[in-house]
């Protein structure tokens, strides 16, 4: 957007140009270069890169696996961490990760029958005491890492989670599934919420994977 800006205003400063500058002068030629050296600068801001924003995650696999004890979900997700999440981590705040699976029945007659709707939160949080990053999902299960790439890979690859116990699913019936996951908002803390909510460098969220699952 503020290159978008730039380069309207450098188009319209350099219509503005005064037509009598045909005429020379050494005053004339100062006031020349006086008026054409802001244009320049904005041409010259249009064409420099804009800073890189923050990345979509990617839903890498999803698959449902029937167990003994009921459904599980086998998720891969793709995604990097901005420099601003990086540095807010450095500095001991918490982020959170939520995926959200939901389950609905198809019906000709009316709208589909919500089945299931299951949400698993993970918390990435470093400790500058010990320099290990903590991983905790749900606010239970907690590892700690050493570096900051092995604790992501967690994040990016869980532990096949448990979205639906026996008898949740009918078997034999097909079920549409929408798959969601990123950094949840409502877990940002209030000093960061204004900026989370208005800067793509905190914007990191898949878009919904929608697929189909037969219930074994």
């Amino acid at each position: 957007m503020r290159n978008r800006f730039a380069c309207l205003v450098a188009d319209l400063g350099a219509s503005l140009l005064p037509t009598d500058l045909l005429s020379t002068g050494p005053h004339v030629t100062s006031r020349f270069f006086r008026l054409l050296i802001g244009p320049l600068l904005l041409m010259m801001a249009c064409l420099l890169p804009q800073t890189a924003a923050a990345e979509g995650v990617e839903i890498r696999r999803w698959q449902i696996e029937a167990s003994d004890d009921g459904y599980r979900l086998n998720g891969r997700y793709g995604f990097e961490l901005t420099h601003d999440m990086e540095d807010t981590l450095q500095y001991g705040v918490t982020l959170y990760f939520t995926t959200e699976i939901e389950f609905t029945r198809p019906r000709w007659y009316w709208f589909d029958a919500q089945a299931i709707v299951k949400r698993q939160t993970i918390s990435l949080s470093y400790n500058v005491l010990t320099r290990q990053y903590h991983v905790t999902v749900d606010g239970n299960v907690r590892q700690t890492f050493s570096s900051l790439d092995d604790a992501l890979f967690l994040i990016r690859s869980p532990n096949r989670w448990l979205v639906a116990q026996r008898g949740q699913l009918e078997v034999g019936k097909t079920y549409n599934v929408k798959l969601s996951m990123g950094l949840d908002p409502n877990y940002v803390s209030k000093p960061l919420k204004v900026t989370a909510l208005n800067s793509s460098e905190w914007r990191l969220a898949s878009d919904k994977k929608i697929f189909q699952y037969k219930a074994e």
